[in-house]
């Protein structure tokens, strides 16, 4: 018995050891042969970076799911130090713009803000990103000597009512209780999206106020106050429900320094005009029109932000350091302590201009499904430009118009699809090419599997009758 299932165990174990190493390499073969692809937007662009690869396996590996670095939304936690410099991580800008004050003696109010919403159109925040709160609406008053028109200089060069204004809450729509609701979102379903602040984590804020106030209050209309708790516990509630990445306060009124001394939410930096027990003053008096048209804080502030365009490099810092209380005729105070960046490295646009970003967004397979551009509109009277997140433009000795600039667009916008096209081309073919080679690799392994088993088959076959040939000769014996 012994002797006659040795043969059977060998052919066994001879058969065993070659399969076994024919599955191996074929699955080594399958997985090697398998051609990693990239999808290259531009085939001019550099091979991709380590960490590029690094995050193209993650969303290979995890079908698009979040990388090691992402946060709950998808966002890097990366602290933006990339170069050394700490730079904000917002992809939104909106501005929250409230003159409190009615009545034709605080005509200067009313420019205050209509000047702040001007520069900020200007930088480039769209009016869908602006919420205009006007407590009166002076250009309608039957005092005005020009029907129909704000200005915030005696000699009436600028109108700063215009024809493009957008006010979004007017007259008695003016109360604490609207804005409180516009900063928190808690707004009523008829409430229509032109009159929501509808920012979300990435969003950068500016909050501008002007009135009569006092002591850590505001009045609005002479008819109800605003205190520095409830401004405070506004912000609070918009950090608690992620609607805000970072807050410009500003506020232009008397001992207006005190409305930010209650704050106590993160990455909120607040500038004022005066200190506790001092009034903001007016800068000029217009004879025509009966009345002051400016204070002096806001009127410097504005004629700061005169020099500056939507690529301009000029941080807080800087606007901080032009405060002249002489000029001023108070002193003006900042509030930096909850805000994480260096004031030195804090754009102005920051706040008061338009952001431009693309992402990229991949599928399961890391190929593109569509260019996501968050393009903010900008005003036909602002300055063409792009964020330094943009492709880089050169200044030229003659600008050039808008229709060009719309052309120019235009072509790069086909530019990119037709490189986006061409490469989806070659990562289908490359994939194409890989999928054959492992059938290929298969079929070559299963055909020499096959030689493989019919050879010791054969082996197995001379064998036995070798041995059995022998066994009748010894019988016959």
């Amino acid at each position: 018995m012994p002797s006659s299932s040795s043969p059977s165990h060998s052919r066994l174990r001879l058969f065993r050891l070659p399969s076994i190493l024919l599955l191996t390499l074929s699955i080594y073969l399958t997985t090697s042969w398998t051609i990693p692809t990239t999808l290259a937007l531009d085939p001019s662009s550099p091979p991709p970076s380590p960490e590029h690869n690094e995050k193209a396996h993650l969303l290979r590996n995890f079908f698009g799911g979040r990388g090691k670095n992402d946060d709950a939304h998808g966002h890097g936690s990366g602290s933006g130090q990339g170069d050394g410099k700490v730079t904000s991580t917002h992809t939104n800008n909106w501005a929250v713009l409230v003159c409190s004050s009615r009545y034709w003696f605080n005509y200067r109010h009313m420019a205050n803000a209509l000047g702040m919403y001007r520069t900020v159109k200007r930088l480039g925040i769209p009016d869908s990103n602006i919420i205009l709160m006007l407590a009166d609406d002076a250009a309608c008053n039957t005092r005005n000597k020009y029907p129909g028109t704000v200005y915030a200089e005696p000699n009436q060069h600028l109108d700063l009512y215009g024809e493009n204004i957008e006010v979004d809450y007017r007259g008695y729509e003016v109360t604490v209780e609207n804005f409180i609701r516009v900063l928190t979102g808690r707004m009523e379903e008829s409430v229509p999206r032109s009159k929501r602040l509808l920012s979300d984590e990435r969003s950068n804020i500016f909050v501008y106020m002007t009135g009569h106030g006092g002591n850590e209050f505001l009045k609005f209309q002479d008819n109800e106050e605003i205190s520095a708790h409830d401004i405070a516990d506004a912000f609070e509630q918009m950090h608690q429900k992620k609607r805000y990445n970072e807050i410009f306060f500003m506020i232009d009124t008397c001992q207006a320094n005190t409305m930010y001394t209650k704050f106590y939410s993160p990455n909120v930096l607040a500038t004022g005009s005066s200190v506790l027990g001092e009034s903001s003053y007016s800068h000029e008096h217009d004879d025509d029109i009966g009345v002051a048209v400016i204070d002096a804080y806001t009127h410097f502030v504005l004629q700061f932000m005169e020099g500056i365009n939507k690529t301009s490099h000029t941080t807080m810092q800087d606007l901080f350091q032009s405060y002249d209380p002489v000029a001023i005729k108070s002193h003006p105070g900042v509030r930096n302590d909850l805000f994480k960046r260096p004031l030195d490295q804090v754009r102005i646009t920051d706040f008061f201009g338009g952001v431009s970003q693309a992402e990229v967004l991949l599928d399961q397979d890391g190929v593109v499904i569509r260019d996501a551009q968050n393009l903010e509109d900008v005003d036909e009277e602002s300055d063409l430009g792009l964020n330094d997140q943009d492709e880089k433009i050169t200044n030229s000795s003659s600008p050039k118009s808008s229709e060009e600039v719309v052309e120019e667009d235009s072509k790069s916008s086909i530019r990119r699809t037709r490189r986006m096209d061409e490469g989806k081309q070659q990562v289908g073919q490359a994939e194409k090419q890989g999928r054959m080679r492992s059938w290929s690799a298969i079929g070559v392994l299963v055909a020499l599997g096959w030689f493989v088993h019919a050879k010791q088959k054969s082996s197995s076959s001379s064998l036995a009758s070798r041995s059995g040939g022998g066994g009748k000769g010894q019988k016959r014996l």
